[in-house]
């Protein structure tokens, strides 16, 4: 037998960037919840890189005691490209639109997967005034502050060694390449395979692998290569001292190929209170292979949050 269906009160939102980029939005859960929790997703993927965690919050928010947003970043999901050049300082602004609009009131938790995490440093970094009122704790799950393709045996230094032109004729061509991705979908053997062996831990289930492998076929070549300058050029190690002012939980897997152990090892030498979490067995996308980790950091920082304001 299952339990009761939960009903969760959902809108969708889109936020106009100053730049004119339409960034769409899902928010669960009642605008009075006593807490906001905001999820930014990473490169080439969606907000549906968080459907995992979502699920094991549900129950909270169909009880009213959270309100959940997830946004497609520009140029990814559903979401546009707008005027600007494509930087992660740029998906900090982002960020900082969606929380004016959609969030104005009330204690934030930000999480970030991946070039997410980057976009809640660049949002340190641009208005660190949000951190320690409206920010009250942060997820960082599986990213960098920077260094992040220097060394030429991780997956993302391989990546860095294609060269501009390379990358322009690629992008060019991409109705070409369009077309030939789709002679290997995400249900081909060959397609699963490859996306496995780069994203995902030993424990990895065929469906987890299937799922990540839809998303991202659903990004389009310009995504892959537009952002790519943007997460070589990201550097934030010398500028993370708004964070400093909040909670922060770092996860990584021990088989992380994007932002292998040392990326997070760095952020917590950067932030001497966070906690970090070295998850064994699990590669970078995380929030689906061990989404209760997540859950359980958010929940602490939920609480620590609240405990705050009733202090206050």
């Amino acid at each position: 037998m299952t339990g009761p269906a939960q009903t969760i009160w959902r809108r969708v939102a889109a936020v106009t960037t100053p730049d004119g980029a339409q960034l769409h939005a899902v928010v669960d859960g009642p605008d009075d919840a006593p807490a906001t929790l905001v999820l930014a997703h990473g490169w080439t993927l969606a907000q549906a890189a968080w459907d995992d965690v979502g699920e094991l919050l549900a129950p909270r928010v169909a009880a009213g005691g959270l309100r959940v947003i997830r946004y497609d970043q520009r140029g990814h999901g559903r979401s546009t490209w707008g005027d600007s050049d494509i930087t992660i300082d740029q998906l900090g602004h982002d960020l900082a639109e969606v929380l004016d609009r959609l969030a104005p009131t009330g204690p934030v938790v930000l999480g970030g997967h991946s070039m997410g995490g980057m976009t809640i440093m660049a949002l340190g970094a641009a208005r660190p005034e949000l951190f320690g009122t409206r920010v009250r704790g942060v997820v960082l799950v599986s990213t960098s502050a920077g260094d992040l393709t220097s060394d030429p045996r991780t997956a993302a230094g391989r990546m860095a060694r294609l060269s501009p032109g390379v990358l322009n004729t690629a992008l060019a061509g991409a109705r070409v390449v369009e077309r030939v991705r789709q002679l290997l979908p995400p249900t081909h053997p060959r397609h699963q395979k490859l996306v496995r062996d780069l994203l995902y831990g030993e424990d990895a289930t065929a469906e987890m692998v299937l799922a990540g492998a839809e998303i991202m076929h659903a990004s389009t070549v310009r995504s892959f290569i537009a952002f790519m300058p943007a997460l070589e050029e990201h550097e934030k190690r010398e500028d993370l001292t708004a964070l400093t002012r909040v909670p922060v939980e770092i996860f990584v897997g021990d088989s992380d190929q994007l932002t292998p152990e040392r990326h997070s090892h760095q952020l917590a030498e950067a932030l001497p209170g966070a906690r970090l979490h070295i998850i064994e067995r699990t590669g970078h996308m995380l929030t689906q292979e061990r989404p209760q980790h997540v859950v359980d950091a958010i929940e602490r920082l939920l609480a620590e949050a609240a405990a705050d304001r009733a202090a206050a």
